[in-house]
């Protein structure tokens, strides 16, 4: 990639960044509302999450450098491991909820999450600004 590329990268992956964090809180919030936005009903919308996870899944893949932590995928999949984590026990908790997956789910996010940030609490003090 060229230099002059950069700086348009930059700002379209800043843009495109914040769009998909603002969709992904409403979301959280009231997807009703955000899919009757989106397809003006409410359609069932059970594969968007399964794009996003396999997003998120292709953009954390690690390099073949192992040298060096990407601090932006683990920053992602900290963040999606605890939330699912928590959101799994609220299901539960709250909805009163819960299939033969559901705390072998918990389980897993929640350790995974730990071990990401056990491993890599040096790499997030690094890149974290002063």
């Amino acid at each position: 990639m060229d230099e002059t590329s950069t700086p348009t990268l930059h700002k379209v992956l800043a843009f495109t960044s914040i769009a998909e964090i603002a969709t992904g809180l409403a979301l959280i919030f009231d997807p009703r509302f955000v899919v009757w936005l989106l397809v003006g009903s409410n359609a069932p919308m059970g594969r968007l999450p399964g794009i996003a996870i396999l997003a998120l899944g292709s953009a954390c893949w690690p390099s073949a450098d192992r040298s060096v932590a990407n601090p932006a995928a683990l920053r992602g999949m900290l963040v999606y491991n605890a939330l699912i984590a928590l959101f799994l026990v609220y299901l539960f908790k709250v909805g009163h909820l819960g299939g033969v997956l559901l705390w072998p789910g918990v389980v897993l996010h929640a350790i995974v999450a730990i071990l990401l940030l056990w491993n890599a609490r040096g790499t997030l003090r690094a890149t974290s600004p002063s």
